[in-house]
């Protein structure tokens, strides 16, 4: 069986000048060429670069990274594609960052790069656009083909009828069967493996030998490793607490559900230290909203 070509190039470039419309927000934006996103020593298949043109702005560079879900790393990644793009077409660049998926908890988003060092100021602002908030119906415009794979993790998506009419869809495409096998891989994240292999019987060996597709699976693993261990985190915490302080309250044990890892070592290295429950919750982390 041929490797898969399936990554978000391959995905975007289904229709281009739609894209390019749609994370610019500019009717008359169009698309002219689909670019080399490889920068000598760095090379993403994650990352899109489009020629595009639009009366307002002339000649610029689109830039769109898609990730599976928001990296606190992105801000400075997206700086150094942007100059590089910059420097190497030397044309004004519109960066845009595609989450998939949201962070856990209420870990915040960031949507810019700042920095500053000896009174000297660096700033890189971008877009971003969650999936997540982005209605599903979005992705069934004929301009917005790349979406299709992804409109069961969009926004009222996950559901059978979205699945259906997705697959139903991408069977016009060309290599459809690649672009189904990666909307059923992304639609078990919500839907459930045992649904999507009802609906639509899909294979992932192809997709998975695809450099997006390997991509993807480590990710999945690598989160339900992190997963795990953090639950596993909470276990252990609950019954220390249990073992001091006697019952474990529905607010406590929501009130771990909210902490990250490296939350959850800090809380479990105060327990032998605090005197009362009231004190240890005390030392939680405010609650913030997104």
């Amino acid at each position: 069986m041929g490797k898969a070509d399936i990554s978000s190039k391959r995905l975007i470039g289904l229709s281009p000048d739609g894209w390019v419309k749609w994370v610019t927000r500019k009717s008359d934006t169009v698309a002219q060429v689909i670019l080399d996103s490889e920068f000598q020593w760095l090379s993403r298949d994650s990352d899109i670069l489009i020629k595009a043109y639009s009366p307002e702005e002339r000649e610029f560079i689109s830039l769109t990274e898609v990730q599976f879900r928001p990296d606190t790393r992105m801000p400075v990644r997206i700086r150094a594609y942007a100059a590089l793009a910059e420097e190497k077409y030397n044309l004004p660049v519109h960066p845009v960052v595609v989450n998939i998926f949201p962070p856990p908890g209420n870990t915040p988003i960031p949507t810019r790069y700042e920095s500053t060092i000896m009174g000297l100021e660096a700033r890189q602002d971008y877009e971003v656009i969650n999936l997540w908030e982005i209605d599903a119906e979005v992705a069934f415009q004929p301009e917005l083909k790349a979406l299709l794979p992804l409109a069961t993790v969009m926004k009222g998506g996950a559901n059978e009828t979205i699945l259906r009419r997705a697959a139903v869809r991408l069977q016009r495409e060309e290599r459809s069967e690649d672009l189904q096998r990666l909307l059923g891989i992304f639609s078990s994240y919500v839907l459930g493996e045992n649904i999507v292999e009802k609906i639509m019987n899909f294979q992932t060996q192809a997709l998975l030998e695809s450099t997006w597709g390997q991509e993807i699976l480590k990710q999945g693993l690598e989160e339900g490793r992190q997963e795990g261990e953090v639950q596993e985190a909470q276990r252990l915490i609950q019954r220390q607490i249990r073992r001091r302080f006697g019952e474990v309250s529905e607010e406590v044990t929501a009130s771990l559900q909210r902490l990250n890892r490296e939350q959850l070592e800090t809380i479990g290295e105060m327990l032998m230290d605090v005197n009362s429950l009231e004190e240890l919750m005390a030392a939680f982390p405010p609650v913030t909203d997104n």
